[in-house]
């Protein structure tokens, strides 16, 4: 690998990396940008969909080293028509003209269906299909389908795919008819700097409340069952209309990521009984910050955290709740199983995620793109 990081330096290419700054794209983003930039690459980041406010921007440049550029370009997830996230892949391919990028790498494989001027790596976070699969039943409604056609012809395009998991890899790949899945590289996160505290009696809970899957309303049910309370981070209003009503949780609205760090510090048991996650970055970060973790038992989780974590059916608060109040209940088993999360999040840091993308992106330079077209096998 240091061989291949002393010919980045050499060469100096520029990537143009697109975000969403909703929702944990945006972290993910930025912590590859730093990752990338510290290995002696160019960085410009396109922002679509809502624009971080300036000093939010101004702060992310000089925390990353790379330029941030707010677009107003549409996100897939929220555009309005098929013409909106192609005017918006078309938009992305101009300014990789205009910028002279050598590699683009994109947070949503339907942006990949432009003229590219250079190679093209696609991270599939999401889709609509496959949250589709784990949150509703039947046939994916008119507003979803066209979303999903774009992600399969943008998977097509794309030059290469990644997934942050295996089992959202598999998904993608069946959901979208893929010959063989995306490249495995898992998320990571930098450690937050803040100095853990004493234990505190709460649980805790972060994400994107308004999103059905990830079951605010299991969440609320288990908040009136615990003895303390359950503190829960993010916004119950979605920017697609959807919305949250819970009555138990302890709401903190959205928190920013020192807001974040400042939970975690102290080291509050951790549960999310989400039903579709393809990483889960929340966790994570939970996980790298000592707590305790209860979570729902559903194939990423498992494959990330299995051996490190408390599992419970998604929609089975009353074990959940057990779960979390035997944790805060015995504070000796409490610690063991905030170190043992601790223990494995170490294997998930952002230097191994950049070390993953720079291996794809290198495979790109080289002019071997893993093509992933076609109908599977």
């Amino acid at each position: 690998m240091r061989v291949l990081l002393n010919q980045f330096r050499e060469t100096a290419p520029h990537v143009l990396m697109s975000a969403d700054a909703v929702g944990g794209v945006w972290q993910y983003s930025l912590d590859l940008a730093s990752g990338l930039v510290r290995r002696g690459l160019a960085v410009t980041v396109a922002v679509l969909g809502p624009a971080p406010s300036e000093a939010r921007i101004a702060a992310a440049e000089r925390a990353t080293g790379a330029r941030i550029v707010a677009t107003d370009l549409s996100l897939d997830w929220t555009a309005e028509t098929p013409e909106a996230v192609l005017d918006a892949a078309r938009a992305l391919a101009g300014l990789a003209r205009t910028l002279g990028a050598d590699l683009v790498h994109l947070h949503s494989p339907a942006l990949a269906l432009a003229d590219f001027p250079v190679p093209v790596a696609a991270v599939c976070h999401s889709c609509v299909a496959t949250w589709w699969d784990a949150v509703e039943s039947g046939p994916l409604p008119a507003d979803l389908a066209w979303r999903h056609d774009l992600t399969v012809r943008g998977c097509r395009a794309a030059d290469a795919l990644l997934a942050p998991t295996r089992a959202h890899a598999l998904a993608t790949a069946r959901v979208c008819d893929l010959a063989r899945p995306p490249v495995v590289v898992r998320n990571g996160r930098a450690p937050s700097g803040v100095p853990p505290r004493a234990a505190a009696p709460v649980a805790f809970t972060a994400g994107r409340l308004w999103d059905r899957a990830k079951n605010a309303a299991a969440l609320d049910r288990v908040a009136a069952r615990l003895s303390v309370p359950l503190r829960a981070a993010g916004s119950l209003d979605g920017p697609n209309g959807a919305r949250a009503e819970t009555r138990h949780l302890h709401r903190l609205g959205r928190l920013d990521d020192a807001g974040i760090a400042a939970e975690l510090a102290g080291r509050p048991v951790f549960i999310s009984l989400a039903r579709y996650e393809p990483f889960g970055l929340a966790v994570l970060e939970a996980a790298a910050s000592g707590c305790a973790l209860v979570l729902s038992d559903i194939p990423s989780f498992r494959e990330l955290w299995d051996g490190a974590a408390a599992f419970v059916g998604a929609d089975d608060d009353a074990a959940a709740a057990e779960a979390v109040q035997g944790f805060l209940d015995d504070p000796v088993r409490r610690e063991a199983a905030g170190a043992a999360a601790a223990q494995r999040a170490a294997r998930y840091g952002a230097d191994a995620m950049t070390e993953g993308v720079l291996g794809v992106l290198h495979g790109l330079l080289a002019g071997a793109p893993a093509r992933l077209g076609g109908a599977a096998a």
